[in-house]
């Protein structure tokens, strides 16, 4: 049991410094390789509606496939884009996703995942957005087999660290300078983010950390210090900021999270990050700051129209695979060439669609999904 959560907290030493340090991410992905129980790694993005996707960060994957599935197969792979409908945090298998049975008759499994060796996989969704995920997938080869429940636990207790870590990469990006840094931020990163030194004093606000600060409903600034709402919240992070400072052990490596509200509508909370333990320190003393805080609503965003409609008709993967083609392409031909399976299998899901959404014809499936 000691040396598990030795290697945990080693893992996510790694985790956070990657995040300042971009260059770490596959030495990192290779400790999460192992602290899981996989061969393989990747931390992707991938947009549902454009099907563009980007491979951020490998470890030990085979360069001609990755340029394959690119190149290639990416319209074509099945767990996509019902993987992305998983909430964020969530870790979920391929076979949670599609069958495998279902699965071996496409062509992304028989010219893609078969030649690899890769026997399983499980992912989880980092980051959540209205149609784009950041993700990370760990793969299994016969070596090591399944990937059980005791993997999936070891995956799930790094996946707050690892949601972080994609936050701050993105932040602290040391080949860009602060302001393009900041312009990636507000692209791709929905939560509130907020630098302050052991006062409390804000050093950096990102835009949304901006008009939460005025609208004062959550946080305020009183002389440009950072303030909770709730006197108790705000003598917490007080003491957070200074124990920062000191490299105070309570805080430690991985930062505290702290409710901001009651909870009477959906609870907000600030997860403060040292910034003087690892290579994280530089990023803060280029801004003065002993720490870094996030803030984050837990309630969901209200799913997007594909997605609403996949969880209020329960479609399977492939069926949502189908309608999804409906909106992007034309005839029984092209969507079963684009999702790389036969056309009797197009029209079996096809059917289906209809049948579960009380539709008859493509165009009212169409109709279906803008309306919602």
């Amino acid at each position: 049991m000691i040396s598990e959560l030795i290697e945990f907290s080693a893992v996510v030493g790694d985790i956070y410094d990657a995040a300042i340090d971009p260059a770490l991410w596959q030495q990192t992905l290779g400790s999460i390789c192992t602290y899981v129980g996989g061969y393989s790694a990747a931390l992707f993005w991938h947009d549902a509606a454009t099907r563009n996707a980007q491979a951020l960060y490998q470890f030990n994957d085979d360069p001609k496939y990755t340029k394959l599935y690119f190149e290639k197969y990416l319209p074509m792979d099945p767990f996509f884009p019902a993987s992305s409908f998983v909430e964020a945090g969530v870790v979920h298998g391929g076979f949670d996703i599609v069958p495998q049975a279902e699965l071996e008759q496409t062509r992304f499994y028989k010219e893609w995942i078969k030649p690899q060796g890769i026997v399983d996989a499980i992912a989880v969704n980092l980051e959540k957005g209205v149609t784009r995920s950041s993700f990370l997938a760990v793969r299994s080869d016969a070596t090591y087999g399944l990937l059980d429940d005791a993997a999936r636990q070891r995956l799930a207790a790094v996946v707050p660290h690892l949601q972080r870590a994609v936050a701050i990469s993105r932040l602290f990006d040391q080949h860009r300078t602060t302001e393009e840094a900041l312009a990636r931020t507000l692209d791709h990163v929905e939560a509130a983010v907020l630098m302050v030194n052991a006062d409390g004093i804000i050093g950096f606000a990102n835009d949304p950390a901006t008009i939460m600060l005025g609208e004062g409903n959550i946080i305020r600034a009183q002389d440009n210090t950072l303030r909770a709402l709730l006197p108790k919240t705000d003598r917490i992070l007080r003491d957070i900021f200074a124990a920062a400072e000191k490299g105070d052990a309570s805080v430690g490596i991985r930062g505290v999270a702290v409710p901001l509200t009651d909870g009477t509508d959906g609870q907000w909370f600030a997860h403060v990050l040292p910034l003087t333990s690892g290579n994280r320190k530089h990023a803060g003393l280029a801004h003065a700051a002993v720490a870094a805080v996030f803030i984050r609503k837990t309630a969901p965003d209200a799913p997007p129209p594909l997605e609403a409609i996949a969880k209020m008709y329960k479609l399977t993967a492939s069926e949502v695979r189908v309608l999804d083609a409906v909106l992007k392409v034309t005839g029984i031909k092209a969507m079963a060439e684009m999702l790389g399976v036969s056309q009797a299998t197009v029209r079996t899901h096809l059917h289906n669609v209809f049948r579960k959404t009380g539709t008859g014809r493509q165009s009212e499936l169409v109709k279906l999904v803008a309306g919602i």
